[in-house]
């Protein structure tokens, strides 16, 4: 068998992402090599290079078109994302042939040197899950936009631009990076975005060949947790650009899924938590417990934000 060519965007953290899966592969006596591909938001278009309006799929899937466009086309093999950048709906044509076992899903805050959050402190993110909880936390801080990769966020918290930035551990983990002042935000503090910290390895749906190989690399309770996640947003008619975080762990035969939504402004969060045996009911009774206490309200407001 000819080695998997894998698709993946050129940055560093896409590039370490696909490396992490191509490694997966090699230990299991498969051969593979990546395929780097530009995407319309690596372009810069007009429209990629605009802000991202709460609930915008379809932005967001500037940064994935040209990879899968490249499987479809039979180019690539194989594409790897991070879980969380996909768009809630899967696609007809292509799967997630596996989710690798997830690294740590939690958020990091990153501050300056002897900087602590509090009133006037000013917290960089464009995510409104970050900022939402943010305020709610660390009443009287300042959340600003701050966009850009992982180094040049990080490079902006150095010089001065901003006190702190919020970050995913992953991230940071698949990168090498261990910054001063980082300390990790409990999910009591932040629940992290749908599907964060884990990988998804996409291929084509009648790739049969390919699909049997990536069986090997699948790891059950991660995709059972990230696949409730994903469920979740999508009952709640939700994207990533929204301020809803959810979190599921999957352990023997049950289901635990754990979700926030807030304010945009941090001035209120609605929790809910359920466990269940199937993943359906554990969304099911998560999402009811959201709209019931609010949620469906705080949902609108950002998305009319």
């Amino acid at each position: 068998m000819s080695a998997l060519r894998i698709g993946t965007r050129g940055s560093e953290l896409a590039l370490a992402q696909a490396e992490e899966v191509r490694a997966l592969l090699a230990a299991e006596g498969a051969e593979a090599e990546l395929v780097p591909i530009t995407t319309s938001g690596d372009e810069g278009t007009p429209e990629a290079g605009a802000p991202i309006t709460a609930g915008d799929e379809r932005r967001k899937a500037l940064w994935i078109d040209g990879i899968l466009e490249s499987l479809r086309d039979g180019e690539i093999d194989l594409a790897v994302h991070s879980a969380k950048d996909l768009p809630a709906e899967d696609e007809d044509d292509v799967v997630i042939g596996a989710v690798p076992e997830r690294a740590d899903p939690r958020d990091v805050l990153i501050l300056a040197a002897e900087r602590e959050p509090g009133p006037g402190v000013r917290i960089g993110t464009s995510s409104l899950r970050r900022r939402s909880q943010l305020l709610a936390a660390y009443p009287g801080v300042q959340v600003v936009e701050l966009r850009g990769n992982v180094p040049t966020r990080l490079r902006k918290v150095a010089g001065g631009e901003v006190d702190g930035a919020v970050l995913a551990a992953a991230g940071l983990a698949r990168l090498g990076l261990e910054p001063e002042g980082a300390r990790e935000l409990g999910v009591d503090v932040m629940v992290p975005a749908p599907g964060q910290g884990a990988l998804a390895v996409q291929c084509r749906a009648g790739d049969r060949s390919t699909q049997a190989v990536l069986t090997v690399l699948d790891h059950r309770p991660s995709r059972l947790a990230v696949g409730t996640e994903r469920a979740l947003v999508r009952r709640l008619a939700g994207g990533c650009s929204l301020p809803l975080g959810a979190i599921a762990a999957a352990k023997r035969d049950t289901v635990r899924l754990a979700a926030v939504v807030g304010a945009v402004d941090g001035s209120r969060i609605v929790s809910a938590a359920a466990e269940a045996h199937e993943p359906e009911r554990a969304v099911a009774l998560v999402a009811e417990q959201l709209l019931e206490r609010g949620g469906g309200e705080l949902l609108d407001g950002a998305r009319g934000a």
